[in-house]
């Protein structure tokens, strides 16, 4: 982007809309991950809408000029795809942050892209309802940017993830063109009229167009929820224990496993957390749902996964739950505590596989830290096979950062092996595009196909998945 084309957005987008000065756009050349963190992605400028009115007329120019354009939203994605590749221009969605409207007879709302994913639980836990994706980053993650990555979370085995929950969208293609999805004046839950355009853009990670505006379904909160926690010897013990418990009719609203390490970390980061220290694995279950339903199912896990296990407990007291739910919420920030001076680094950390395979792929990924002598805290959401391996390094050591590209393409290669995906819920980015065509085959070149119809001049997060560069 020349100053020609810098002064000719200022005019269409507002001085105050547009920021250009170095220590600005700084601040928008890096993301979560790894990679934005060793490598700077600039871009030339940054826009700021206040309102959705004011972004057709940008893109329209952006087109014209062939100009990349990136949106953007809290910058806490770990796969790079937020992050200018090519330079151009980065949407700023944060400002456009209403909830518009909350219609709870008909079990949903419409909000703009910004809406932070904890604000809108927030609104609604009053009225007893809830948006049921929950990504660990709720307090920074904005409703667009979960759209766009088809986040996820703890308890999308019981409740699905955000796709399941997103029934409309205003879109700004890449033209400057507006299209609303699921319906212009729609209200209903549910449509089978016409192609599902709102499923398209969902998990386009920004390839397809810009999200002004979203209409989500919500749902009742539950009334209790309890939990089972079980200790065990064996990694692969903890995999059978899953599958034992799905296997006897029991549905958990979420199963969260933290292994040696990661227990190790929550211990660290809060001694006053209470966890077997000895065993290999620990398995939250939470169950939720009518108060006498959670009683019996929080004590029917505990009864199955009993003769597997080294230790059981359950409990459906309120403070009780919450303070062994908090072992878990931590150790996010805890995993650099196993390492004392070093850092948790974003690289090769969320597979999923087959609940099947998921002592293997947790033996599998012990190994690979060994081989690469690289200490691998693992943790996350096994109910649907999805991981958080969360290496940690010393940054200032090129060696270490050398070993951990190795550690995080042999991750990738297990998931794969395994019958699973390089990503369950943080994207491709531009740090996964290697993978693409071997995980899609020829429905990689079917992508290609529908980025090259909506988006022809390819200036929508170019460099993305595999989709193509400039």
């Amino acid at each position: 982007m020349d100053k020609s084309h810098l002064q000719q957005l200022v005019t269409i987008a507002g001085e105050k809309s547009i920021l250009t000065a170095k220590s600005d756009i700084l601040c928008y050349s890096y993301d979560s991950s790894l990679e934005s963190q060793l490598q700077q992605y600039l871009p030339s400028a940054v826009f700021i809408p206040d309102k959705a009115e004011a972004i057709p007329p940008v893109m329209s120019f952006c087109h014209q000029h062939a100009i990349p354009v990136i949106p953007r939203g809290a910058g806490t994605g770990q796969a790079g795809g937020a992050v200018a590749k090519y330079g151009g221009l980065i949407i700023d969605l944060s400002r456009l942050n209403r909830i518009i409207e909350i219609d709870t007879d008909n079990l949903q709302v419409i909000v703009e892209p910004g809406v932070v994913h904890a604000d809108l639980n927030q609104a609604l836990a009053p009225l007893g309802f809830s948006f049921p994706p929950d990504p660990g980053s709720t307090k920074m993650a904005t409703i667009a940017g979960m759209i766009s990555y088809n986040a996820s979370g703890m308890r999308a085995m019981k409740y699905g993830t955000t796709r399941e929950y997103v029934l409309g969208l205003d879109v700004v293609l890449s033209d400057g063109r507006e299209i609303r999805t699921g319906g212009v004046a729609c209200r209903s839950l549910k449509t089978v009229s016409g192609y599902d355009l709102t499923k398209l853009f969902v998990g386009a990670e920004g390839t397809l167009g810009i999200i002004t505006r979203a209409r989500l379904k919500i749902m009742p909160l539950p009334e209790k929820k309890g939990i089972a926690i079980a200790a065990f010897n064996q990694l692969g013990d903890a995999g059978r224990a899953v599958v034992e418990v799905f296997r006897n009719k029991i549905v958990p609203s979420a199963i969260e496993i933290l292994d040696k390490s990661a227990i190790k970390a929550a211990c660290l980061y809060k001694p006053s957390i209470k966890l077997p220290t000895d065993v290999a694995a620990v398995l939250f279950f939470e169950v939720d749902g009518p108060a006498a339903a959670v009683s019996y199912q929080a004590q029917r896990v505990a009864e199955i996964c009993a003769p597997i296990a080294a230790h059981v407990e359950w409990t459906d007291a309120p403070e009780q739950v919450k303070v062994l739910w908090e072992a878990r919420g931590v150790v996010g920030a805890a995993s650099g505590r196993v390492r004392p001076g070093a850092t948790r680094v974003y690289i090769g950390e969320d597979i999923c596989v087959p609940i099947t395979n998921v002592g293997a792929a947790l033996e599998g990924i012990q190994r690979i830290g060994e081989k690469y002598d690289t200490i691998i805290v693992t943790y996350g959401h096994v109910a649907d096979g999805n991981f958080h391996s969360a290496p940690v390094i010393d940054l200032e050591s090129e060696e270490e950062i050398r070993r951990v590209r190795l550690v995080a393409n042999e991750i990738h290669e297990l998931a794969l092996m395994l019958n699973g995906t390089v990503t369950g819920e943080h994207g491709v980015g531009l740090v996964r595009d290697q993978y693409m065509e071997r995980e899609h085959g020829a429905a990689l070149e079917v992508m290609r196909t529908i980025k090259n119809a909506l988006d022809p001049k390819n200036i929508l997060n170019p460099g993305k998945m595999a989709l193509g560069g400039r």
